[in-house]
């Protein structure tokens, strides 16, 4: 079982940055890929960056390739998302996930854990 656990959400001006974190509990922790995903109101939650259990591999969606940067902290069980260059599309909740089986999949439906999420609001 993994708790999964996201921070550092809030309101920032167009072209400004943030740092989401993630922070995991279990021990098992650093056997799962991990997965950033993000929601906004009416829409399906979509994909946005995922990581290997290693971290060796890395993914992004097409949208936010370039601009945001996904890592993860064994030592710690922490996952992080550095947001940069942001854009008022970017505004939605954004959420951790975990995959005990993959190496960073895509799809929401092949993760068994998932936080709460954080909100990412940001102005134009």
């Amino acid at each position: 079982q993994v708790q999964l656990v996201e921070s550092g959400g809030g309101l920032v001006q167009a072209g400004g940055s943030l740092r989401l974190s993630c922070a995991a509990s279990g021990r098992t922790f650093s056997m799962y890929s991990m997965g950033w995903f993000r929601q906004v109101p009416g829409k399906e939650r979509e994909f946005v960056a995922a990581i290997s259990w290693r971290g060796g591999s890395t993914y992004y969606a097409d949208s936010v390739k370039g601009r945001f940067t996904v890592s993860r902290d064994n030592a710690k069980n922490m996952v992080y998302l550095q947001m940069n260059s942001l854009k008022p599309e970017d505004t939605a909740v954004y959420y951790c996930a975990a995959d005990p089986i993959g190496e960073g999949s895509t799809v929401v439906a092949e993760y068994y854990y998932w936080g709460q999420g954080t909100q990412v609001t940001v102005s134009s």
